[in-house]
């Protein structure tokens, strides 16, 4: 069966694991899935991921990351551009999530990167989703 939305799918997966509590989220690998987790790294989101070569197709791991608390350190994920409706921006209208407290994924000319380093490279593109 295919899947029409791949990267609602990450996020709904990441999104449960949190609300249960989990250590790490195994899902299908792609691309964009794992520049999008590169992201949720780089921005502190997440703790690490990888891809692992399990059977005929590889998978992407997420390790999930918390608080000394316990609480988890992603609050939440909302996807902005979907299959039926694509949200574009222009540099200089980069959306800011939660006053600053979090954090948009963009896919640009340069790649997927987060709303602060799409405002340092001076590009806009597709708005993929906003964390916080």
């Amino acid at each position: 069966m295919s899947m029409t939305d791949p990267i609602a799918d990450m996020l709904t997966r990441i999104r449960n694991m949190n609300a249960v509590g989990g250590r790490e989220v195994v899902m299908p690998h792609s691309r964009i899935k794992q520049a999008i987790a590169r992201v949720l790294k780089d921005e502190g989101y997440i703790g690490r991921y990888d891809v692992v070569r399990r059977g005929r197709f590889p998978v992407l791991r997420v390790y999930l990351k918390y608080t000394r608390e316990k609480e988890p350190v992603l609050n939440g994920l909302k996807r902005v551009s979907k299959p039926g409706c694509r949200v574009y921006t222009q540099k200089s209208d980069i959306p800011w999530v939660k006053y600053g407290l979090g954090s948009v994924v963009l896919s640009t000319p340069h790649g997927v990167v987060s709303g602060k380093e799409a405002r340092a490279l001076g590009v806009g593109g597709e708005i993929l989703c906003e964390v916080w």
